[in-house]
């Protein structure tokens, strides 16, 4: 097997699902309608709800799914082979993970823009909401979590990576700035961002920041706090928008690269069952693979983003489809570079055997690991320089994944409100502690401040597997959610198959793992970790129950 052929099957795979299978769901399930008037439109004010150009809110949505994670998870997730871990990115795409980001999009546009977990208390039964808002906020604090980790050693490793994603910031700032204050051309903006992007980047080669690991957890709490409080117009948007060019750039050179150079996979296809993944213990394929290969696969984290951002920016629901449904087949494209890059060069830059790959339990942790391997495809394609190649490699998993840290933080600042929301009464609404608790400052600061806490108490695979867990059981319970929103309410009580089948395939999957992760962690990981996921599986239960329960009741009079 040679890398043309995985990535040309990869492209006829997501081109043939995205017009055969995702259209139609669009059409016969979701039933879009462009004169429906979007919540952005009916419920405009200038903090969240913006109505905006499908490109922008493109670039917003892929930039907040993708962060690191479509790279980490296959980068650690080869461990069991390289043909198990793209068997379950391609099915994962196509009939989990695109149709669960579409699903929610459509379900939070049809109920003013709410979140997921808002629109499962309705569809089901109130206290829903609030069951489903805790799981979603222990979620978001699991991902602030894992991707501090990522983002604090890549600034440590990488000196010159930290100093450009501070100019980037600086860029975003100025571009949102000029394109809605000042009301300028997006196509004029866009050229200056791009144009001021590639100048920073040039920049910080020659002014690295150098900082310990302390104080750039620090740095980073204080940032994702303050952009998580901010309006999207102000840095989410812009930073946003600008970051899926470089993604774009990203996937048109490794995919590019690799069709050319046509390298036989010296990765081994398969190395063994229960390869030491998780924390150097014997992990199963099955079921623990979707605690590693989150969200190149599918993934939960994706429906908070869709129905707690991108809904509220949706100026035509006919964009949902390519937003939501593409975007998710687009990131499954990333996933599968990485693990192209790694079954071509891995063996190669890591300097481990194909005999030692699963039985040692080696894990290829380090990011630098695949930039390299990215790198030498591009350096034998177009002449890449290897050092340039893995700057550039890098830079990409440090934006994404500083744009996963805020968008989460802001999130779980939305799912904290919810809650609250909706176990306060209206009249308790009005006192000044709730109005404290559900500041946007301070619902941020809580978020962020327990993440950024729990990232310092566990090893690196053993908090990974367990913001996998959070995140593919969150895509179980929201999907269970699309499937009783897609039944009792799009279909008045017809059973929704498309949703309904990976719902519970789903659960039963991540269930099992939330399990063997719960008991084989006891003793490596933190109290406070294992304390999270017992109450998550106490909670997936329960939404189980209260899924099933609706279904079997039907649509509401």
């Amino acid at each position: 097997m040679t890398s043309t052929l995985i990535i040309i099957v990869a492209l006829l795979i997501y081109v043939a699902v995205y017009f055969l299978y995702g259209k139609r769901i669009a059409t016969n399930v979701a039933k879009l309608d462009a004169k429906t008037q979007t919540p952005a439109h009916r419920l405009y004010d200038g903090v969240d709800y913006v109505p905006s150009r499908w490109p922008v809110v493109f670039g917003h949505h892929f930039a907040s799914i993708a962060g690191a994670g479509p790279i980490v998870g296959p980068i650690v997730g080869v461990t069991w082979g390289w043909v198990p871990a793209i068997l379950w990115i391609w099915l994962g795409n196509a009939f989990i993970g695109a149709v669960h980001d579409f699903m929610a999009i459509v379900a939070s546009i049809r109920y003013d823009g709410k979140s997921i977990q808002w629109v499962a208390g309705e569809v089901m039964k109130p206290r829903v909401s609030v069951i489903f808002g805790i799981f979603v906020w222990i979620a978001m604090v699991l991902i602030i979590a894992a991707f501090t980790n990522v983002v604090s050693g890549l600034f440590i490793a990488i000196p010159a990576v930290a100093t450009a994603s501070i100019f980037f910031i600086i860029i975003a700032v100025i571009i949102g700035y000029l394109l809605y204050w000042k009301k300028q051309s997006l196509a004029a903006m866009t050229v200056l961002g791009l144009i001021l992007l590639v100048g920073g980047v040039f920049l910080a080669q020659t002014l690295p920041i150098f900082m310990e690991r302390t104080a750039w957890l620090l740095v980073l709490l204080v940032y994702i706090i303050i952009a998580a409080a901010l309006p999207v117009t102000i840095l989410l948007q812009p930073r946003d928008y600008l970051n899926a060019y470089i993604l774009m750039a990203f996937l048109a050179v490794g995919g590019v690269a690799f069709i050319i150079i046509n390298e036989p996979l010296s990765w081994p296809g398969f190395t063994q069952f229960s390869a030491h993944t998780i924390a150097g213990q014997p992990s199963p394929f099955w079921p623990t693979v979707p605690l590693i290969i989150a969200c190149g696969s599918l993934s939960g984290f994706h429906a908070i983003v869709g129905s707690g951002t991108t809904s509220k920016m949706l100026g035509n629901e006919m964009h949902s489809l390519r937003i939501g449904y593409g975007g998710m087949l687009l990131e499954g494209f990333l996933a599968t570079i990485v693990v192209v890059s790694l079954g071509v060069f891995g063996l190669q830059v890591a300097g481990v055997t194909a005999g030692e790959v699963g039985v040692a339990g080696w894990v290829p942790l380090a990011i630098a690991h695949f930039s390299e391997a990215y790198a030498m495809g591009a350096n034998q394609a177009f002449g890449m320089s290897v050092s340039f190649g893995m700057t550039f490699a890098s830079l990409t998993v440090a934006a994404f994944a500083l744009t996963s840290l805020d968008t989460t933080a802001r999130l779980g600042r939305f799912a904290w409100q919810d809650i609250l929301g909706r176990l306060v009464s209206p009249a308790g609404q009005a006192g000044g502690f709730y109005k404290f608790l559900t500041h946007r400052w301070i619902a941020s600061l809580i978020a962020a401040g327990i993440g950024v806490y729990v990232a310092t108490t566990d090893t690196f695979t053993a908090i990974w597997a367990g913001f996998g867990a959070a995140n593919q059981m969150l895509a179980a319970v929201a999907m269970m959610a699309a499937c009783v929103f897609s039944t009792n309410v799009l279909r008045k009580g017809k059973f929704c198959w498309v949703t309904l089948i990976p719902a519970f395939f789903l659960w039963v999957t991540v269930f099992t793992a939330m399990v063997w992760y719960f008991f084989t962690m006891m003793g490596i990981v933190s109290p406070l970790t294992l304390g999270f996921m017992a109450v998550m599986i106490v909670l997936s239960v329960i939404l189980l129950i209260e899924a099933i329960a609706a279904l079997r009741a039907g649509p509401k009079q």
